[in-house]
């Protein structure tokens, strides 16, 4: 068995789990003070599945949560007036909660929620009106207890990650016109051919996770009260990306050119040679973008301030069977000056 199958690849935040077990306890505290009898096993639950990332999760958690508890519990109480209280009549719950779910078109969650509540029900003790009312009426209070305490103490606001997935994009963006610019004006060899277009092959999953970590912040935003003081930081984060995204769709452009018309002799091409010392300015300028949105600048060295791509290159016709190729990476290269001379 895999171990990646149970373990995630990053931790959940620390203040996260707090945040959990503190809303757990008090919804099961609150709830068995304000209905006693059975123990408060829907608030509980209700509490601990509604506290998520962002406070806009809690609130859609919530309310697939309650939605479903109140359906499940219904289905239950109406299933078990009608065919009494026998063992089967757990079984036929959970096929009727699903089936009614499937046909309201409800979400995965909340589907798996109605027939969980159903069994829950039946299963736990009596299912007269006044248990399903008080096991309604709990699993509101955890779910309202949850998502108080999602947004009381600190809110989340997932820039942090957006940042540095980001920053760590731009960085390897910058390092696939570095090597793109070596390799250029030097003989190659089939191998360091391939492992070049590997390498730059890597910038599209960075070029998703960036944004899938994009979105989550701004959703993050939604609801928090602490939005005002992080959305202009999630625009500047926003147009970066922005920014970022055509210039990898042109350096893997680029590479794959250069992949596929590359001969011994490019090495010798002054044009060849102009177009990587442009590359170079490229990648400095690409390392500029990211550090000046302080997104995860590099340890090592700082990137100088003045930008590198202070206008176009211009070159005369190729004197050599390479027209093709070096009219392809002028055209990307005009394309990768226009989008990092923006307001660097």
């Amino acid at each position: 068995m895999r171990l990646s199958v149970i373990r995630s690849a990053r931790r959940a935040p620390l203040l996260q789990v707090l945040k959990s077990a503190a809303a757990t306890i008090a919804a099961w505290l609150i709830a068995g003070w304000l209905l006693p009898g059975p123990l408060p096993v829907f608030a509980a639950i209700a509490a601990l599945l509604v506290v998520q990332p962002s406070v806009n999760q809690s609130l859609s958690k919530a309310l697939e949560r309650s939605a479903g508890v109140i359906l499940g519990v219904v289905i239950a109480v109406l299933l078990s007036l009608l065919l009494g209280a026998q063992s089967w009549v757990v079984l036929a719950a959970v096929v009727v909660a699903m089936l009614i779910a499937w046909g309201m078109r409800a979400s995965t969650g909340t589907g798996n929620q109605v027939a969980i509540s159903a069994v829950l029900v039946l299963a736990l003790g009596s299912s007269n009106p006044d248990y399903a009312l008080y096991r309604i009426i709990e699993t509101l209070i955890g779910a309202a207890i949850g998502f108080v305490v999602n947004v009381l103490i600190v809110p989340p606001v997932l820039s942090a990650p957006a940042r540095r997935d980001i920053g760590m994009l731009g960085h390897e963006l910058a390092a696939s016109l570095d090597r793109l610019a070596d390799a250029l004006p030097t003989a190659r060899t089939s191998a360091q051919l391939h492992e070049l277009m590997l390498q730059v092959r890597l910038l599209r999953p960075m070029k998703d996770a960036a944004e899938a970590s994009l979105v989550a912040a701004e959703d993050s935003l939604a609801l928090n009260p602490r939005r005002s003081r992080h959305r202009d930081d999630l625009i500047e984060l926003r147009a970066l990306f922005e920014r970022l995204s055509p210039v990898v769709t042109q350096v893997i452009g680029m590479t794959r050119a250069y992949f596929d018309h590359y001969d011994d002799a490019l090495a010798d091409d002054p044009a060849v040679r102009a177009i990587a010392e442009q590359l170079r300015r490229a990648g400095h300028d690409a390392r500029l973008a990211v550090q000046t949105a302080d997104a995860a600048p590099e340890p090592d060295a700082m990137t100088s301030a003045i930008p590198a791509l202070t206008a176009p290159l211009v070159v005369r016709p190729p004197g050599s069977d390479h027209w093709i190729l070096v009219g392809s990476l002028m055209e990307d290269l005009r394309r990768i000056h226009g989008e990092l001379s923006d307001e660097i």
